[in-house]
């Protein structure tokens, strides 16, 4: 008897067991909606209506548990959107997803009522919501009075993209669409991984890790993909939103696109037949899709042998490396290619250049582009012919339709295979004489014709030169024109009278600053144009070598950041150099004045920095002449009406043909503080010259202070050395100007005064060009580590200031002409 009583004990008790272990199943329920008086908890599930997408707790490890939604009715569960990613639970807790008393839906902690995750921009003050999960896997909060959407998890994606989600941007709403991967496989914490959409110009998709540009997929194009799944791309660009969308022909197949833990981007089909998942896409494809491996005008192929990046110039009949010397070497190729031959445009918008059609091309990053989307193919090659900044144009749409226009060097492109159909078309600009000529044009009698045309050209050219020369010699003119007629003026020459009428004869009342060289003057021709005079002393031998620099160098250049000169006239002493007017003067007005500072705001002070940077790159490496400007600085910057930087004053520039990048000189020329060391001690001037005259002004910029003069009671440091130890501590954003506290984004301030300290090393070969210099202040790769910078105290270049004589009324002082025998006596 006791022995059956033992026995049914144990029954009892086991059978308890049993049922607390499974407690969940028995109490488990499927929900259609959520509202304030039905909840989901533990075992509980919220599904779709036509049970496609369901929602729950989820364990993908053995620890935690995570609210999220997946595909119902699989053999493996498929996760899309995770809730709580940055607040995992543990398994054991009792959590419930419920609308709370002010209409928000809530995952809570059961026993201490704790919010674990809460929906967004839903708060109504009212328990007349709900929340429905969609077949499209959209969980949605509705107000129940007019069926509005409050919240919906489209808004706040997490690894996968599904059809009908978008990527990009609600300006609007504030709402960014972007992908962020998990942080491994059995983690749905975000990681180090985003797919999104760069909106700088054109949109693209990029791949980030860590905030870094890793890949890029192309600018968007609006196109319907026909094969066995049949989809299209649906882009919606304005000033409201710039979004991406894909969607099937037929939306009853189940298709995503994940950004997996490692950084792959991968789209699969399910297909039912099989019931598996298929993979359709993934990327990035192999090592070459590493973005701008072979940087500007390079392509990149992978080497089957040892699964390297392999680099050659896209077409290597017109385009060469840029260092040949270097191009051997493991990593030479990053110097990208240039054109065999130089463009020929000029500063009226002449050009005789034309454009090549590349196929089967990955187009270009659109960081730097301009596009329009109605304009016909037809209107597009004339826009950008007429643009000397702009390097090659295509289409936008697969119908041919839409301009889009790529303003600078062309950057991360990639040739493929002919037949591969991964490319498109490319129209880049080219030389004329690089131009290709069918052979029906190339018969002798074409040949002919054109020798004869030369032949007349040419001896126009002799005579128009002589007679200018005699004329120039006969008049006392300012340089032997036989001799320099290689660098003869491409400009208008303008009558006295007519500028003197512009400026109403030099009246004081249009004076708008005086220099070194000579007085500037406001003035409005015949036709209503706003311009500024240069009129150049008429006993200084130095203005009469800035005119001649200033007119060979200028005239010749054509860029959106260089102040651009209009004519010039000379009579007798007058020397007269006309300008396009700048309405806000120069920049050394605004940052270093403390209620006109308040006008530049971070964006503005940033878009300062690159357009300085863009001129410098066209300076250093476009133009046709490589130009060293020697003496880059705060007043000789300008500002237009919209605020866009234009380098100014070219009287001290230095121009150099071929491979030239250096020089040395008797005779310094330049404003002290933003002197690099071997130029103000050595004499030895190069494009690093300007690089780090470039740091100076990036950090006066940043700090709204002159490098010279900075006083701090405790050091005798100037603005780099007082950079320099804030740096050191980890104290950099001390140093911004205060008015830039509310505007400023921490990541680019950080990342545009390390760049600063990199532009000022004290050796030239630390120092970055400027093209790298761009793309680390666009965020495009790590910057190095500055090392301690040159000039770190205001005694290290105290000789500087000796018996030098200012030529300036601003407030740096300027060292013009100095033999370097006596700079370094003083």
């Amino acid at each position: 008897m006791e022995g059956g009583v033992f026995i049914m004990r144990f029954l009892f008790l086991f059978s308890l067991v049993i049922l607390l272990h499974n407690v969940d199943k028995i109490y488990a329920a499927e929900l259609n909606t959520i509202t304030y008086s039905s909840h989901l908890t533990n075992g509980d599930t919220l599904v779709s209506p036509r049970g496609i997408f369901e929602l729950g707790f989820f364990r993908p490890n053995s620890e935690t548990k995570f609210l999220g939604i997946w595909y119902k009715n699989m053999s493996v569960q498929i996760v899309v959107w995770v809730a709580n990613r940055e607040y995992p639970r543990p398994k054991s807790s009792v959590d419930v997803l419920r609308i709370s008393d002010k209409g928000d839906l809530v995952l809570i902690r059961d026993t201490t009522n704790e919010t674990i995750w809460s929906s967004s921009n839903t708060n109504t003050g009212s328990r007349n919501t709900t929340a429905k999960l969609l077949d499209t896997g959209n969980l949605v909060v509705m107000d129940d009075t007019d069926s509005k959407v409050l919240w919906q998890s489209f808004d706040n994606p997490t690894d996968t993209l599904l059809p009908g989600m978008k990527l990009g941007e609600d300006y609007e709403k504030k709402i960014e669409w972007i992908l962020s991967s998990w942080k491994t496989s059995q983690d749905p914490a975000p990681g180090d991984f985003t797919w999104g959409v760069d909106r700088g110009n054109y949109p693209q998709n990029i791949l980030k890790k860590n905030g870094v540009k890793i890949f890029r997929a192309g600018p968007w194009r609006k196109e319907r993909l026909v094969g066995n799944f049949n989809f299209t791309f649906n882009i919606v660009i304005s000033e409201k939103e710039v979004s991406l969308t894909f969607n099937l022909e037929n939306n009853t197949i189940p298709s995503r696109v994940i950004l997996n833990s490692t950084g792959q981007l991968e789209s699969f089909m399910w297909a039912e037949d099989a019931r598996k998942w298929l993979p359709t896409v993934s990327l990035p494809r192999d090592i070459c899709d590493t973005y701008n491996t072979c940087n500007a005008y390079g392509s990149c192929s992978v080497n089957t042998t040892t699964n390297k990046p392999s680099c050659a110039c896209m077409d290597e009949k017109r385009f060469v490396p840029e260092y040949e010397e270097n191009w051997e070497t493991p990593t030479g190729w990053t110097d990208g290619c240039v054109r065999r031959t130089s463009l020929n445009c000029h500063s009226n918008g002449q050009s005789d250049d034309g454009f090549t059609n590349y196929t089967n091309v990955k187009l270009p990053d659109t960081q730097s582009s301009w596009f329009n989307t109605s304009m016909t193919m037809e209107e597009c090659r004339t826009h950008c012919l007429k643009n000397c900044s702009c390097m090659a144009y295509a289409n936008i749409e697969s119908s041919g339709a839409g301009c889009l226009i790529w303003v600078n060097d062309l950057m991360d492109i990639r040739v493929f295979p002919e037949g591969s159909g991964s490319g498109r078309d490319i129209f880049v600009r080219m030389a004329s004489s690089e131009l290709v000529i069918s052979k029906e044009k190339r018969g002798a009698n074409v040949r002919a014709i054109l020798l004869i045309i030369f032949a007349v050209v040419l001896v126009i050219a002799l005579i128009s030169t002589w007679c200018i020369y005699a004329w120039i010699k006969r008049k006392g003119g300012l340089w032997n024109a036989y001799e320099r007629h290689d660098e003869a003026m491409e400009l208008p020459l303008l009558s006295f009278t007519t500028i003197a009428n512009a400026t109403a004869r030099f009246s004081l009342d249009n004076k708008l600053g005086e220099g070194g060289f000579g007085t500037v003057f406001k003035g409005h021709l015949d036709e209503g144009i706003e311009i500024a005079v240069k009129r150049l002393s008429k006993s200084s031998s130095q203005g009469v070598n800035e005119f001649k620099n200033e007119v060979i160098c200028v005239s010749k250049l054509q860029h959106r950041n260089l102040v651009k000169l209009l004519g010039c006239c000379i009579k007798g002493n007058e020397k007269l150099l006309v300008y396009e007017y700048m309405p806000n003067g120069s920049l050394d007005s605004f940052i270093f004045d403390k209620r006109k500072g308040m006008l530049l705001d971070w964006t503005k002070r940033f878009n300062i920095i690159m357009g300085i940077a863009r001129g410098l790159v066209y300076l250093h490496r476009d133009s046709r002449l490589r130009i060293i400007h020697r003496d880059l600085k705060a007043s000789n910057i300008l500002l237009d009406e919209d605020m866009n930087p234009k380098i100014s004053d070219f009287g001290v520039a230095r121009s150099f043909g071929g491979n030239e990048t250096q020089a040395n000189t008797e005779r310094v020329v330049g404003t002290y503080g933003y002197m690099s060391p071997e130029y103000a001690l050595e004499g030895v001037f190069s494009i690093k010259s300007d690089v780090f005259s470039f740091g100076v002004l990036v950090l006066e910029i940043l700090i709204g202070k002159r490098n010279r003069g900075l006083i701090q009671p405790e050091n005798e440091n100037n603005l780099i050395g007082h950079a320099w130890l804030l740096y050191k501590e980890g104290r950099l954003m001390e140093l911004i100007d205060p008015t830039l506290v509310e505007s400023c984004r921490p990541p680019e301030v950080l990342r545009s005064i390390e760049v600063g300290l990199l532009c000022v090393q004290h050796s030239p070969e630390e120092r970055p060009n400027m093209s790298n210099v761009i793309r680390m202040l666009a965020g495009e790769g790590a910057v190095p580590q500055p090392k301690e910078p040159a000039f770190f105290t205001e005694k290290d270049d105290h000789w500087l200031v000796g018996e030098f004589s200012s030529s300036t009324n601003c407030g740096a002082s300027t060292i013009n002409h100095v033999p370097i025998t006596k700079s370094i006596r003083q």
